[in-house]
């Protein structure tokens, strides 16, 4: 027989099977094995197998300092039968809490879940602030909101739909999906999960309660300053949206690390790249894109915050500040999110499709490809918003043509999409129904898309309806009906059955968003502005704003019967489904427990449950990798980056409270620092930071707990490995990347002020910066930090976890104090924040530099308290690794701000 990647689901391999024994349905299911032990009859020997995963001979070993080598003794699991209660102690480890300690849940699968779900209810809320809109948008004149409330219920329905909505909704589906499509016992941080789901949930609830308070933001999604800053805006609503979002933030970029790591190194044994899903593909790009454009939006809140609230003119055009600075942070961020929304979405219909149409998905290579290069185009475009604001004739070429160009990628997807069906047989199931209405209407959107791209067109249409109804084409074209088709699809996964109202909901919401939104394309072409409360009567815009709105409520009707849906035939199970409804060949239909996969399979093909026949029985018997728990805790399966083999078996923490105080903290110091209660706001910021203290002393770097473990196939894995092997140290990487972006912002808000106000104005004149005397010191002291840590590791490694603790004081001390002389030079130069934007950009650099010493400060002195009670040595050291790595990172950023603050641009009239 050859590799299973050269075989079809067409039931020739199956059929081979069965002759050799395999007794196998057409979904690769073996009927009649008890879930909980299998005979030897069921156990196959499995070289051809191995053969296919392209492995070589030998497992690749990673051990401690000083343990014996193990050598593999068979290529795949124990034919043996599976010890008594094996099972048992497994379900045991994994099992969720009850009753009131629910909370504390961090299985994946009910995390995914409510996560979803309060996502789903945010969308509720501001689709009923869309229909207040429409309503007082039916005629001209009409008087059923005032002009205030309407701004507030705008900006909060747009801010709910991109910030509240979208991004967390296909987060979440990636939350909930990855494991069980790459087998894996769950993601590697499920706390982190947690945390960022908590943080998101309280926090967005008290965002929609500020609409009832009156101190709801008003100054639209996109909150653009002057009309955002303190002479416009003298109340706190745009501080609640500013500080409001941030846990927002937070739980975006946690979610990021948190799929990056999981896709990456935590794939079933023989998952190279090659072979992932085309979803894991999707998300992975997905999180990449969050951690290079959320940074952007991050400094924009914080830089508009400092203006607020200490008077640093950032925006300010009489003061050395521009408007514009703001427009470019946010669309850098603005524009990839449109896309970072679509991918996932897009990544889901992939799976689909397929299924549907019961054939591989045609143009595999090409499909990821395309995915990779539409989250890299799509950088390249956030000037795509801003035509109208007098960017030069070069630049809006440039940035025309780029916008043309990321159509290419997303037609290469459509197509392979429709080659897809074109060569099976569809089945029109629900969620192939709601695939189709995505490609009807995004589609459209998408030709609206290269009409917008047309600069002079833009520059007709840009304050019209005709932006707002290609922006809805796009968003519920490109996301909530691919979304809604993955949740019919994959309903039976969660809940053990299927939801029944499914073609009623679609026929609803798909004739009433071409029915919303088609009109307003005329309206806008007729010269109806957006971002208006009302019109003149006698415009000839009644029409089609009666149709508007009329679609509105045909939508809401289809929104309404699936809240019915769900209600009726949703029933939440930890156990999901043994059947495969829809004879798919992905893995997250082997059956599930709160531990997803009994065992993690070996993959030899994209499409396993149709090239590997009786996997799922396999799986269920225990005849894979780590069948059990082999140190009494949660555990799952870390694999290398690129060809999946087995390197270690990494322990993941259970359920807890720290991480939902650390969520209430968090959300609790933004929300009262909005309402500038600031000794309150610092209460809740302690907690929260004790909280993760905590958290990560209790359920991170446990050590070795136990020597290296069996986990079937001959392979002998260590339970603890430090360095670049460790998982934590690839999330403080991906969290050095998010970092380093928000510093590369700092950097452009300084250089576009510089470019803005001319070279004779930048710096102003009469300003004096410190002579380079001062900041060679400080160069010096910082490089001095890094290099005492360089020699406590080398301490360390030797055994001297005292003498370890003594030098990341000292360094602590030295990097303090370069920092803190290079802030004493630039304040006694007489360079203040408030006087010009020259100063308040080289203090933003100052503050955050000053922000990474709080933190770096924190986690030497947690690494201390670590080697004072033991927790560190020579080979327990994850924790030190982590730290040193992070440091260096402060370091070098640190060494960088230094040379943009006094080397770029220092004019001629600067002593």
């Amino acid at each position: 027989m050859g590799c299973a990647d050269r075989a079809g689901p067409d039931g020739t391999r199956r059929a081979a099977h069965h002759r050799r024994g395999h007794p196998a349905d057409e979904r690769g299911h073996d009927r009649g094995l008890d879930r909980r032990r299998a005979g030897p009859q069921a156990r196959q020997p499995h070289a051809e197998l191995r053969e296919c995963a392209g492995w070589p001979g030998t497992p690749r070993r990673l051990r401690l300092a000083g343990e014996p080598e193990v050598t593999p003794t068979q290529a795949l699991p124990n034919p043996l039968p599976r010890p008594e209660g094996e099972l048992e102690a497994l379900e045991e480890v994994w099992k969720r809490p009850r009753g009131w300690r629910f909370v504390t849940v961090v299985n994946n699968n009910w995390i995914g879940v409510l996560y979803l779900g309060t996502a789903g209810l945010f969308c509720v809320f501001a689709v009923i602030l869309s229909l207040l809109m429409r309503a007082q948008l039916t005629v001209g004149g009409n008087d059923i909101l005032e002009a205030g409330t309407y701004n507030q219920v705008f900006t909060v329905h747009g801010t709910a739909m991109m910030f509240l909505f979208a991004v967390p909704a296909v987060e979440a589906l990636g939350v909930y999906l990855l494991p069980a499509m790459l087998a894996a016992r769950d993601l590697p941080f499920p706390r982190l999960s947690a945390y960022a789901f908590w943080a998101y949930a309280i926090g967005g609830f008290f965002f929609f309660l500020s609409l009832f308070w009156g101190v709801a933001p008003d100054g639209g999604w996109f909150m653009y300053p002057p009309l955002t800053g303190k002479e416009y805006s003298p109340g706190i609503n745009a501080d609640f949206w500013l500080l409001g979002i941030g846990f927002i933030e937070i739980s975006a970029i946690a979610g990021a690390i948190e799929i990056i790591v999981g896709v990456l190194r935590n794939r079933p044994p023989g998952m190279t790249l090659g072979r992932m899903p085309i979803f894991a593909w999707a998300m992975l790009v997905f999180a990449v894109m969050i951690v290079f454009a959320f940074p952007a939006v991050i400094l924009a809140t914080i830089l508009l915050e400092l203006e607020r609230a200490f008077d640093w003119p950032f925006f300010l055009s009489a003061r050395g500040g521009d408007p514009l600075l703001w427009q470019h942070l946010f669309w850098f961020f603005g524009h990839p999110e449109v896309y970072i929304i679509f991918l996932p979405a897009a990544g889901a219909v992939s799976m689909i499709v397929p299924a549907m149409a019961g054939t591989r998905l045609v143009g595999y290579g090409l499909v990821a490809t395309a995915l990779v290069a539409t989250g890299f185009l799509s950088f390249g475009l956030w000037v795509h918003h801003m035509y109208a604001t007098g960017i030069p004739s070069l630049s809006l070429a440039f940035f025309s043509a780029a916008s043309f160009a990321v159509a290419v990628p997303t037609g290469v997807q459509v197509f392979a999409w429709i080659a897809t069906l074109a060569s099976g047989r569809p089945r029109m199931e629900v969620p192939m129904l709601f695939v189709i209405g995505f490609l009807f209407i995004f589609v459209l959107g998408g030709l609206t898309g290269v009409m917008v791209a047309v600069v002079p067109f833009d520059w007709q249409a840009h304050d019209t309806y005709f932006i707002v109804a290609h922006l809805h084409y796009v968003l519920i074209g490109g996301m909530v009906f691919p979304l809604l088709a993955g949740l019919y699809y994959w309903a039976p996964l969660a809940s053990g059955g299927g939801l029944r109202y499914g073609r009623w909901v679609f026929w609803l919401l798909f004739g009433g968003v071409n029915l919303t939104f088609f009109p307003m394309h005329v309206a806008g072409l007729m010269g109806m502005p957006r971002r208006v409360w009302t019109y003149p009567e006698g415009m000839g815009l009644e029409l089609w704003n009666i149709l508007s709105t009329i679609g509105a409520g045909v939508s809401a009707l289809g929104i309404v019967l699936l809240i019915a849906d769900l209600a009726k035939n949703f029933r939440m199970s930890s156990g999901g489904t043994d059947s495969n409804p829809h004879k798919a060949g992905s893995l997250e239909w082997l059956p599930q427990g709160n531990y997803n996969t009994r065992s993690i399979p070996l993959i030899t093909s994209r499409d396993p449950l149709w090239d590997q026949p009786g996997l799922a029985a396999q799986v269920e018997a225990g005849q894979h990798f780590l069948p059990g728990t082999v140190s009494g805790r949660r555990e799952t399966l870390v694999t290398s980056a690129v060809d999946a083999a087995p390197q270690y078996i990494a322990i993941v923490p259970g359920p807890g409270w720290a991480h939902v105080i650390a969520a209430v903290g968090t959300a609790g110091f933004f929300l009262a620092l909005t309402v500038q209660w600031v000794m309150i706001s610092a209460a809740f910021g302690a907690v929260a930071l004790a909280a993760v203290l905590y958290w990560l002393w209790t359920g991170t770097d446990l050590g070795p707990v136990r020597g290296p473990a069996d986990i079937g196939g001959g392979y002998t894995l260590p339970l603890y490995v430090t360095g670049r092997d460790n998982l934590g140290w690839w999330a403080v990487v991906v969290l050095m990347l998010v970092d380093g972006t928000v510093f590369g912002c700092v950097a452009f808000t300084h250089i576009f002020l510089w470019l803005s106000n001319g070279p004779e104005s930048w710096p102003p004149s009469g300003t004096t910066l410190p002579g380079l005397m001062a900041p060679a010191i400080s160069a010096a002291l910082v490089a001095a930090s890094a290099a005492v840590v360089m020699l406590s590791d080398a301490v360390l490694k030797r055994g001297g976890r005292w003498a370890v603790a003594a030098l990341l004081l000292v360094a602590l001390a030295l990097l303090g104090a370069g920092m803190g002389l290079d802030l004493q030079a630039l304040w006694e130069a007489g360079v203040r924040p408030t006087a010009h934007a020259f100063g308040a950009s080289l203090y933003a650099n100052q503050f955050w530099q000053l922000l990474h010493l709080g933190i770096i400060a924190v986690m030497a002195m947690y690494v201390v308290a670590r080697i004072a009670a033991g927790l560190v040595g020579a080979v327990r050291r994850v924790s030190f690794d982590v730290v040193r790595l992070f440091w260096f990172y402060v370091v070098g950023q640190a060494l960088a701000g230094l040379a943009l603050t006094h080397l770029f641009p220092r004019g001629a009239g600067v002593a």
